[in-house]
This record gives C-alpha cells, structure tokens and sequence, in this order.
C-alpha cells in the first residue's frame, strides 16, 4: 500500500467521518433548539427535575460558557450546562441537559464504563501527550540506531493506544446515557410526545461524534503502525 492510500484509509477519511459528525449534531442541534417546548421547560428545569427524581438533590447544576459544552463532574458532582441548554426552553436543550442528568444517574448507580472511563483519564490524558513524541523520536533513531529506535516508536504507539482504548470505552457511557435521558423523558412526559421525536434525532447526533472518535483514534494507531512497519520493511 503507497503512502496516500494508507494516508486516505487511516487519516483522511476518518478525519472526514468526524468533521460530518459534527456538523450533523451542529445542524441538528441548531434546528431543535428552534422549537420550543410546549410546557416551557429549560434544560435546567428539566436536568433538576430528572436529578430530584433519582434523589439527587445534593448534584448542583451550574451554568458555562460556550457551544455544547455541557458536561457532568463527577468529582464535584457538578453538572454544567452551555449558555444555550442552560436557560433554553428548547426541545434540544431538554435532550442534552436530560443526557448529562444520565451521566448523574450513571454515577450514583456506580455504573461500571464510567467509573473505568474515570479512572483511566489520567493515564490516558499523560498516553495522548507522551506516545507520539515516543514515536516521532523512535522513527527519527531507527535510521541511527536501528532495532532500539522502532522499540521506543513501538512503545510510543502503545501509549498512543490509550486515547484508542478511552474512545471505545466512552462509547458505551455515552449511549447509556442517552438511553437513560429517552427513558426518563418518555416515562415522565416532562415534553409532549410528539417533541420526544426532536430530542431523541439531538441524542443520535451527538453520539455520532463518540463514534466518529472512536474510528478516528483506532485510525491514528493503525497509521502510526503503518509508518513504522513499512519503514520496517525497507531495512
């Protein structure tokens, strides 16, 4: 395989999946947040409301600024709603505030992906930073060195893995998530039936994105091994 295929197969082509991906929960998100809910609920109320019924009074909702970027803190036990969930009586801020409340209720149940995904953030987060200069600093000492310097770019591709390893594990905590906020909305009808339609397509959209991620990450780790075996093979 030449250069540009395998560039085509392990770069481009992800990189493509995960630009579309977020464009389609931008777009997504862009229309529902135009529809209004019918009883005037915000993604705060709603997101309190989801967390008072699990008993989780003692689980803050605090507002942050930016575009999606809504999370729950499980060390703080804080969720944090974006500018436009936060105050929004919108269909799409009930699905998102609803999804991270999901995140809440993942913690409480001691829900098993997520406490892993916790535990690995560090050791993922030092992996991402240190695996590709392993890497680059392997491939440069394979010309001088030979055999030692693609040990140390192999040893830099298996740290790089981790971020592989953190994308395939947040997949299952995102959906589970996700699948929580439909049950909650559905069971409690805290918006009309025919609203539920907007906020699930919000909650499949931004799943898109963990799972154009998590191709991305494999793909990054297939084609740092590609450059190596090949230059491997021309010894």
């Amino acid at each position: 395989m030449d250069y540009f295929s395998t560039y085509l197969i392990y770069a481009l082509i992800p990189m493509m999946l995960g630009l579309w991906a977020q464009y389609k929960v931008s777009s997504t998100f862009s229309k529902y947040s135009k529809v209004r809910t019918k009883t005037g609920i915000t993604g705060a109320e709603a997101a309190r409301k989801m967390l008072n019924d699990k008993g989780l009074t003692d689980v803050s909702i605090e507002p942050v600024s930016g575009t999606l970027s809504d999370h729950y803190d499980p060390r703080k036990r804080v969720l944090r709603l974006s500018e436009g969930v936060y105050t929004s009586n919108s269909v799409a801020a009930v699905g998102v505030a609803t999804h991270e409340a999901g995140h809440a209720y993942q913690h409480a149940d001691q829900y098993s992906w997520l406490m892993l995904r916790t535990s690995i953030v560090p050791l993922v987060s030092f992996g991402s930073r240190l695996g590709p200069i392993l890497f680059m600093v392997g491939l440069i000492l394979t010309g001088m060195i030979g055999n030692f310097g693609y040990q140390i770019a192999y040893a830099g591709v298996a740290i790089f893995a981790l971020t592989a390893i953190f994308s395939l594990i947040t997949l299952p905590v995102e959906l589970n998530a996700s699948k929580r906020a439909r049950q909650w909305i559905a069971n409690t009808g805290v918006i009309y039936q025919d609203e539920q339609d907007g906020a699930s397509k919000v909650l499949s959209a931004a799943a898109m994105t963990y799972v154009a991620a998590a191709i991305q990450s494999i793909s990054n780790v297939l084609y740092y091994l590609s450059i190596l075996n090949r230059r491997n093979r021309r010894r």
